[in-house]
């Protein structure tokens, strides 16, 4: 495909994605109305669902670039019908409650298919060479992609940060993918989900005029944990780097639900106690969280991803020294704790 096609495509994603929201806004604003409650992080009535928009939007790009032979068929396949199955269930549990488990099968059975399309685990670098971790490695890697997916969801909950992390993720990704060998083939797919999640941030930006919902934040959790899978198998990259690059979310979740789980407290009910909620309400407002986040992400995070992508047998130490102080602010920061910033909780 010609560099002008490429962002041709690109830019009819992200136009396309910024139209669909438009309108996904008009049916959410009578039939999907976030009204606010005590676990809220938003103080006004809001539509959401906007994700369905770049949803749609990324799929189509996809297929498209696969009509004209710059997507691989595995990828569309791994891609779009795990892709889809999780945005479906995404929006029927955005409209009515899906039950938590019949949601989590769908899941397994999404990253299941992407493995199954994509390859297993390949071996990995811990630091003393390459370890073929087996039928072990598949299921670490089954329960890391359900984890990567369900991570947006649990992030997804102040103004225009799962959007950014998203497309902060796909661009460092694609970059690193095209610098590591893969070219324009690695970087095309995850610069159209970029393109797609930019033309959604136009209205999700603080202060919002739409909620991304769960078939938003359900497909771009699959899509990326799709793009790390892939990337890996290629050779292009390695599990250290997406690791890196998803930091502050990984980070933020898993301390958060670790707390709230060792104080006997529920991991499944809706609170407002990850880092990022604590920190909003502390700066009074999501802007300085998301802009705070987006930094993180190019200046602390991206160069350690690049220096793994450089030299995986490092990758392991790259990703401890990224992620250990991040874990050191989470904590400090009260992750998983009820009360304030600062007020002795």
């Amino acid at each position: 495909m010609s560099q002008e096609l490429f962002a041709l495509l690109a830019a009819a994603v992200a136009i396309g994605s910024w139209l669909g929201v438009v309108l996904v806004r008009r049916y959410a604003l009578r039939r999907l109305l976030d009204v606010p409650n005590d676990r809220s992080s938003h103080s006004r009535p809001t539509p959401r669902g906007g994700g369905l928009a770049l949803t749609v939007a990324h799929v189509v790009g996809v297929l498209v670039a696969g009509l004209l032979g710059a997507v691989s068929f595995e990828l569309a396949a791994a891609l779009i019908g795990g892709g889809l199955a999780v945005a479906v269930v995404g929006f029927l549990d955005d409209h009515r409650h899906v039950n938590p488990l019949l949601r989590l099968l769908c899941h397994l059975a999404a990253c299941l298919w992407a493995i199954w399309w994509l390859g297993g685990l390949p071996p990995v670098d811990f630091g003393g060479g390459p370890v073929d971790l087996g039928r072990v490695g598949t299921v670490l890697l089954l329960l890391y992609l359900a984890w990567f997916l369900n991570l947006f969801n649990f992030m997804d909950g102040i103004d225009g940060i799962a959007a950014a992390q998203a497309l902060s993720m796909s661009v460092t990704g694609a970059a690193l993918a095209y610098v590591s060998g893969g070219g324009a083939t690695a970087a095309l797919p995850m610069v159209l989900l970029a393109a797609a999640t930019a033309g959604f941030l136009v209205c999700n930006w603080p202060p919002a005029r739409i909620f991304m919902g769960d078939v938003g934040s359900g497909y771009l959790g699959f899509g990326l944990g799709v793009f790390a899978l892939w990337t890996v198998v290629a050779g292009w990259l390695n599990p250290w780097v997406w690791l890196i690059l998803g930091g502050a979310f990984v980070v933020d979740a898993t301390v958060t639900l670790f707390v709230r789980a060792t104080a006997g407290l529920s991991v499944v009910e809706a609170h407002r106690s990850h880092a990022y909620q604590r920190l909003s309400r502390h700066w009074q407002g999501h802007r300085p969280v998301t802009l705070a986040f987006m930094a993180i992400n190019v200046f602390w995070l991206a160069p350690w991803a690049l220096v793994a992508a450089h030299s995986p047998q490092v990758g392991s130490l790259c990703a401890l020294l990224a992620l250990l102080p991040l874990i050191l602010i989470a904590t400090l920061l009260g992750a998983g704790r009820p009360g304030e910033i600062g007020a002795g909780s």
